[in-house]
């Protein structure tokens, strides 16, 4: 990765990070107190939703900017080294290198296949807004099969001390889940989360994009 890409990353990533952290936060607040096992009213309902904005769009910059620099700079070594075939490997590799959690490794992989294959059927790379639109259902799959995984988290979050969920088993509150809930338990906020994601998906990758071309 030359110089100049490194800082047109950093900066691009940044701006993607605070801007989707300021329109998206309310929503995962939400989402957060539909999964609360005390119920949605009792875990707060609508009140406050936007407390905690400003310094959640604060941390975004450095945090969405870092993800992007190592994503961009795996990215590149690896295809590099690699047969085109094995294109979604290396996107995952990436991915994994920026942030290590399942999410990432469906987002990003997903994200650019969609690319790839828009830009084949029309015969030339996608326009920023194609690539906000491939963001938006790469990050909506992404929501979804990772919901439980979610629910999990939510629940060891928490936790009271002492609760079976304090320990921060994931395979313990998962099963703690499936009991008292079955199913409809582990995919508790999957439509909020699938929409806030899939509009997250769009803001983020779609101004990444763009900003990063403006600046090239």
């Amino acid at each position: 990765m030359e110089r100049a890409e490194f800082w047109v990353s950093l900066t691009a990533g940044g701006i993607a990070g605070v801007c989707v952290d300021l329109i998206l936060f309310p929503l995962d607040t939400i989402k957060t107190r539909l999964q609360s096992p005390q119920g949605f009213k009792k875990a707060g309902g609508f009140h406050g939703i936007y407390a905690g904005v400003p310094s959640a769009a604060v941390g975004s910059f450095p945090n969405a900017a870092a993800f992007f620099v190592t994503y961009e700079y795996v990215k590149c070594l690896l295809h590099a080294a690699s047969p085109p075939y094995l294109s979604p490997v290396t996107h995952m590799v990436a991915a994994s290198s920026g942030e290590v959690i399942p999410f990432s490794l469906v987002q990003f992989p997903l994200w650019e296949s969609l690319k790839d294959l828009w830009s084949w059927k029309q015969g030339h790379v996608v326009d920023s807004w194609q690539s906000a639109t491939c963001g938006a259902f790469a990050g909506g799959f992404a929501a979804a099969v990772t919901t439980p995984l979610d629910v999990a988290k939510t629940r060891i979050m928490l936790a009271k001390a002492g609760s079976s969920n304090a320990s921060g088993n994931v395979r313990s509150a998962l099963h703690s889940v499936w009991r008292s809930q079955g199913l409809p338990g582990l995919f508790a906020g999957v439509v909020p989360r699938m929409t806030a994601i899939s509009l997250g998906g769009f803001i983020f990758l779609g101004t990444y994009d763009k900003t990063r071309r403006l600046l090239l």
